[in-house]
């Protein structure tokens, strides 16, 4: 038996952690920031919750399969890519609308080819198996 990679209950606070600040955020950019921010900020700004929204589910559905369905080693990466890729891509998009400094655009292709590995790391995490999967 392999040990397990991955803790699972700490993963699942860590994206419930992100699922309750993506939707507050994007209460936040459609109620309160619609009127303090140029459109193409405000626009930045809702590219960064949805990117963090979608990777959150991601996180949610790679942590819920089940064990003998991967690779834990690539499932483990794929999920620390995916939050790497929340990080920077969201999190550097919204220091950005917040500071104006837009050197820190800079940052955000770094979470984007994060996000990308991440889903490299999922398919190559996939293994066929004999085993029924629950």
């Amino acid at each position: 038996m392999t040990k397990a990679l991955m803790n699972k209950p700490q993963w699942i606070k860590i994206i419930a952690l992100s699922g309750a600040l993506s939707v507050a955020l994007g209460a936040f950019a459609a109620h309160g920031l619609q009127d303090s921010l140029s459109e193409t900020y405000l626009q930045t700004f809702r590219t960064a919750v949805l990117y963090q929204f979608l990777h959150t589910i991601a996180l949610l559905a790679l942590v819920s399969l089940p064990d003998s369905a991967l690779n834990p080693r690539h499932q483990a990466w794929a999920a620390k890519s995916f939050l790497l890729g929340i990080l920077l891509f969201s999190g550097s998009l919204y220091a950005l609308v917040f500071t104006g400094i837009s050197a820190l655009g800079m940052i955000t292709p770094l979470g984007g080819l994060a996000f990308i590995f991440g889903w490299m790391l999922l398919f190559t995490a996939a293994q066929t198996t004999d085993k029924k999967l629950d």
